[in-house]
């Protein structure tokens, strides 16, 4: 799937990096046009991979390059006031050649929060293209502020965008990390996951090796759906490869005991993957049973690829998500040493997760009011006590 991406804030900014290396290095072809846009000169020079012409500098007249902060408001104006640099850098693109648009934020900040739903509203007036969001939530203990952003940022943001694929930092981080390590990881698990399933898409990576069920772009484009919001499961084993399968038998080292010409084997490997993918760790947790759509792809050796294993996982999904519009194929990958399975769970409605950001986002908001009435009381006491003492 060939997509135009958009980085909008910090967050946005180095996710669209590591897409770019992981493109570059996997040879994936799924990135047809990428434009970096923040409010902060520091951030877009500390990008690595954006070429430095397709990186916008936004309000410099507003905040004069030193970023929104955690101001959505101050995003929003920067992003409808400076549009016209946006759409410049994104005219760059030749967009016969792309199948959608991917708008890219973190959600709890000022810039991306702000500025990325005002940019889809843009792109959704002048392409006939789909408009993806990629929303990245706050982890609970970043504060109540960034939860208040994030659940109105989410809201708007969904209702501007075709479909809204969510990313929950809070359910993807570890204990007892640095800070930079951890946002580190957790945006390599972003690439692993949605560069996954978009790669899938983009046919022409797969070379000589031809799937037995494609999932193309249009199979994506018809599982997000024109509304809806998206979560993602992923899960993944490392097998036993041709070209040291032998050697590894005599030594006595096969790392799992799989032969990939079991049919058996293969079969029982991809229904456990798509059961762990759907019912772990998902980029936004929510009640499987609430899924309108959904797509399941499997990726890896060709040999670790079993049609009779896709369609057994593929009714087993369907049974558990109660979703009759289950889409389902294989993705052959020659070079790899594991075979991962992709879950693609849209339209979900049940997301516990949104509920309570939802209700942090009013307890912080009712935590200013209060404070706020405090201060100016505070502040009138004070300026009564000074006109008595002077007097």
């Amino acid at each position: 799937m060939k997509l135009a991406m958009i980085g909008f804030g910090q967050a946005g900014g180095k996710i669209l990096d590591r897409f770019l290396e992981y493109d570059a290095s996997r040879g994936t072809g799924i990135i047809g046009h990428a434009v970096a846009v923040n409010t902060a000169k520091a951030d877009l020079m500390g990008l690595e991979y954006v070429p430095k012409d397709n990186r916008v500098l936004i309000g410099q007249s507003v905040v004069k390059g030193h970023g929104a902060g955690t101001e959505p408001e101050l995003g929003e104006r920067c992003a409808r006031e400076d549009m016209e640099e946006i759409q410049s850098a994104i005219d760059k693109m030749t967009s016969s050649e792309i199948d959608a648009f991917l708008v890219m934020a973190g959600l709890g900040g000022g810039t991306g929060s702000g500025g990325a739903p005002v940019l889809a509203e843009h792109l959704q007036r002048l392409y006939v293209e789909p408009v993806y969001g990629l929303g990245i939530l706050p982890t609970r203990d970043e504060g109540g502020i960034y939860n208040r952003n994030a659940a109105r940022s989410f809201q708007v943001f969904a209702e501007e965008v075709d479909n809204l694929l969510v990313f929950d930092n809070d359910a993807f981080k570890t204990g007892g990390e640095s800070l930079q390590g951890g946002y580190a990881e957790i945006n390599a698990e972003i690439i692993t996951r949605f560069g996954a399933l978009f790669s899938a898409g983009e046919v022409e990576a797969l070379g000589d090796h031809v799937a037995e069920s494609v999932v193309d772009a249009s199979e994506i484009i018809n599982t997000l759906g024109d509304y809806g919001i998206t979560s993602i499961g992923y899960a993944s084993e490392e097998v036993e490869t041709e070209e040291d399968g032998l050697l590894d038998r005599l030594r006595g080292n096969s790392r799992n005991g799989h032969d990939l010409n079991s049919s058996g084997d293969a079969t029982n490997r991809i229904t456990s993957l798509v059961r762990r993918a759907t019912l772990g760790k998902l980029t936004l947790q929510c009640e499987v049973e609430s899924t309108q759509r959904a797509l399941l792809l499997v990726s890896g050796p060709p040999d670790a690829l079993n049609r009779k294993g896709i369609d057994k996982a593929r009714k087993w999904l369907e049974e558990t998500t109660n979703c009759m519009e289950v889409r389902a194929g294989d993705y052959p990958l020659p070079h790899e040493d594991k075979v991962a399975a992709i879950v693609v769970l849209s339209g979900v409605t049940d997301v516990p997760r949104v509920k309570e950001m939802q209700r942090l986002a009013i307890e912080a908001q009712e935590n200013v009011e209060q404070l706020r009435a405090g201060s100016k009381e505070d502040l009138q006491e004070l300026i009564e006590y000074g006109e008595e003492d002077a007097i």
